[in-house]
């Protein structure tokens, strides 16, 4: 049970790694720094967006709007962080529960 908790909270991580990716694409592309023609960042990009948008979605229409400031990626980053300190506060992360 505790290697399910590790890999679930490994996910986690890698999920903020990928909001954090994706936040840094836009900006990148936004200010014309990358390409969107070219097919590897387009295959990037869209993967992550595919990942990322279906939670972000319902946090945009929660928040107010900032003009051109999106503060959703900051909160989805912080409710995984709460996530993972829940995860470790309630014991699930540590194998001497498990004996």
């Amino acid at each position: 049970m505790y290697s399910i908790f590790m890999i679930v909270d490994l996910i986690l991580e890698l999920y903020i790694w990928c909001l954090i990716i994706y936040v840094v694409m836009s900006w990148l592309i936004t200010f014309n720094v990358i390409n969107t023609h070219n097919r590897f960042v387009s295959m990037v990009l869209n993967f992550l967006y595919q990942i990322t948008e279906p939670p972000l979605r319902p946090i945009r229409r929660i928040l107010p709007n900032m003009g051109g400031i999106d503060l959703s990626p900051l909160a989805l980053i912080l409710l995984v962080i709460l996530i993972r300190s829940l995860m470790r506060e309630y014991g699930l992360l540590t194998p001497a529960r498990f004996g």
